[in-house]
């Protein structure tokens, strides 16, 4: 069986739901096994309970501990790890920035740009030593445009662009690649509730904050999870073998965000 063949083992973080499950069910359909973690219990059993293909680790990608049990379960379960993609992230405080509570700019660090870091540390060296791998940063189109009241989140998904291109270098004469995906507007239950709430705080309907955020898109477009799903899986194959220190927009062209 030639390398391109075989199965390939995927670590995918925050895997339980959102974008990470899309993530994790469109790795499933390629022929992937898939670990997964999570901090709620319920989701995990939800993805690996009638799938023998995905097993999960209950933990907080922000605490370095949890991310090394998750990297040692992940190793065992599987025999060894292929793909990293780093998707666990909070949203953050909404706030200026003299409004937001340095517990909350730290929490929003720690998760979505430190949890980032702990993984390639914990996973570096098995990719090293098989002089392979493959590791997809989940960032957002938001880091291309700014967002004013959003500093922790859009800071940290910026730094998330700088970690990808030094490990694209750092790691690429062991044969890792490093690019991160950066999503639009979801079509879930999050990006639609974002919408909603955000038409509450302007005194305007669902349907006009929609308007407004599709103005800024060129292709007027939400995002369905699943395409950055496919996205994660063709940067991980055969495929996409030399695509390396790209930040590449699953958003159909986000020009501006208000």
């Amino acid at each position: 069986m030639s390398d391109k063949q075989m199965q390939q083992r995927v670590i995918v973080t925050a895997g339980g739901s959102g974008i990470g499950r899309a993530i994790v069910n469109q790795f499933v359909a390629s022929g992937a096994r898939v670990h997964i973690c999570d901090v709620q219990s319920e989701l995990i059993s939800g993805m690996t309970e009638n799938n023998m293909n995905v097993t999960g680790t209950l933990a907080d990608v922000g605490k370095p501990a949890d991310v090394e049990t998750l990297v040692a379960e992940a190793v065992t379960q599987m025999g060894g790890v292929d793909v990293l993609v780093n998707n666990a992230g909070v949203g953050g405080p909404r706030g200026a920035i003299e409004d937001i509570s340095y517990e909350d700019w730290d929490r929003t660090i720690s998760v979505n740009l430190n949890g980032m870091f702990y993984c390639i540390k914990n996973v570096a060296p098995h990719m090293k030593a098989q002089n392979s791998g493959c590791i997809v940063n989940i960032s957002t189109a938001s880091a291309k445009v700014a967002l004013p009241m959003r500093s922790p989140y859009v800071a940290s998904k910026v730094g998330v662009l700088g970690l990808t291109h030094t490990v694209a270098r750092e790691y690429g004469p062991f044969g890792i690649r490093c690019n991160s995906i950066l999503p639009g507007l979801i079509d879930n239950e999050r990006g639609r509730g974002i919408v909603a709430n955000q038409a509450i705080e302007r005194g305007i309907t669902a349907e006009e904050r929609e308007a407004e955020f599709l103005e800024f898109i060129s292709l007027k477009c939400w995002i369905d999870p699943s395409e950055v799903g496919d996205l994660a899986v063709f940067l991980a194959s055969h495929a996409g073998r030399h695509i390396t220190g790209q930040d590449i927009g699953m958003d159909g062209n986000v020009e501006w965000e208000i």
